[in-house]
């Protein structure tokens, strides 16, 4: 049997379940494809820590997220942005801008948690779970797009009115529906770990760069530190060996002591750094969101928060055009909404990456004369708080 939905969602991680959150209440048909069973969460819901901007935490407030959350958040009430070897510094102060933060850290399996919390809370929702999506079966020009999935019991065959992808950087989805991309190694390994500290968070974030990449120190809600460590990738395996001596000594020496002296650190992760920018957002029917349309580099905490704007963006044109969820109207208004936004968050975060990991000698004198621009006020940083905060582009209804 062949079941039709309006909307099929291929992806149940922070993107995918958002989109599913948002759509409730509407007149639509929705269904959720993940890959792993009822009562797992997705790999992606580990202890990273994740930068809420602003303009998420609004919408994550109005969808009803942020209050299935367990544990505290830490609000960013201040940034500070260094490099080492240039002078200047910039320092942002959320209430010089009339806010109370920027934004809030939350720790990812937390996140996940609250969102499958409020995905429980959906009675109209499908959810194919575990299932993984195997191929399509058409070109998109019926009224319906087929596709197949695999799951425990055999295959299932499902038509969706829209097809979401929102299955990750690897997009088995985007792949064949024919979209290219183009990707970039940094050359860069990311490490992330729970620190203690002498000093307890007191709201400010820390960026801190060097010649070998970013170490960010960020104010969670239990009193620890989110650090997140930028090595080249051929010292990897050398930084995964450290013992814990051995790594707080090696985030001591990155960052310094701004915090005080490093105590103990937890479980550290590694994650390579790489670009992937799909071509075109859209095919027939269908259309790409989150780390699917684009992966950038986690420098300024931006990846997410744009995915999420990517599923709200969505949303809002699926709640104002009542009708054909797949209409080419649709998806090229939503490709044009996405565009500016898009395009100005990935060449800040391509842009700041490989500025800032450039050691050329020439580049210090104007990335030094940047810092003191932007900390000195005026048009620079307020472009700067606006795109931290998520306030970019055609910003979505639920964010403002």
């Amino acid at each position: 049997m062949i079941r039709t939905h309006d909307v099929v969602i291929v992806g149940g991680g922070l993107v995918g379940a958002s989109l599913a959150i948002a759509l409730d209440g509407l007149a639509l048909d929705v269904a959720l494809v993940e890959a792993t069973p009822a009562g797992d969460l997705p790999a992606v819901f580990d202890q990273r820590n994740l930068s809420l901007a602003a303009a998420s935490v609004n919408a994550l407030e109005a969808l009803g997220v942020m209050r299935e959350l367990h544990a505290p958040t830490g609000p960013i009430r201040r940034i500070h942005v260094s490099r080492a070897g240039d002078f200047g510094s910039v320092r942002l102060e959320a209430a010089d801008h009339g806010r109370e933060a920027f934004g809030q850290v939350v720790v990812a399996r937390d996140f996940g948690a609250a969102l499958e919390a409020r995905l429980a809370q959906l009675p109209r929702l499908t959810r194919y779970r575990p299932a993984r999506f195997v191929a399509l079966e058409d070109d998109g020009g019926d009224a319906a797009r087929g596709l197949r999935l695999s799951a425990p019991d055999g295959e299932l065959r499902l038509r969706a009115r829209l097809l979401a992808a929102a299955d990750g950087t690897r997009s088995v989805l985007r792949d064949a529906l024919g979209i290219a991309a183009r990707g970039h190694d940094y050359g860069q390994t990311l490490f992330v770990a729970r620190m203690r500290a002498e000093r307890a968070p007191d709201g400010t974030a820390f960026e801190r760069f060097t010649d070998s990449g970013p170490t960010a120190l960020l104010p969670r809600g239990d009193r620890a530190w989110g650090v997140v460590h930028g090595v080249p990738t051929a010292q990897a395996a050398t930084v995964a060996a450290l013992d814990e001596a051995g790594w707080l000594a090696r985030i001591q020496q990155a960052f310094g002591w701004r915090a005080g002296r490093f105590l103990a650190a937890g479980e550290r992760s590694a994650y390579p750094i790489a670009s992937v920018v799909a071509e075109a957002l859209a095919a027939p029917r269908a259309v790409l969101l989150g780390n699917a349309a684009q992966t950038i580099h986690p420098i300024g905490a931006q990846g997410f928060n744009l995915g999420l704007r990517d599923a709200l963006t969505l949303a809002e044109l699926l709640r104002a055009h009542a009708g054909d969820p797949g209409a080419a109207a649709v998806l090229a208004r939503h490709a044009q909404r996405r565009r500016e936004d898009r395009e100005r968050t990935l060449a800040f975060s391509d842009g700041l990456a490989r500025t800032t990991a450039n050691p050329s000698p020439l580049l210090r004198p104007l990335r030094s004369l940047g810092l003191l621009a932007a900390d000195g006020g005026g048009w620079l940083q307020s472009w700067l708080v606006g795109g931290a905060m998520g306030f970019r582009g055609d910003v979505p209804e639920l964010c403002r």
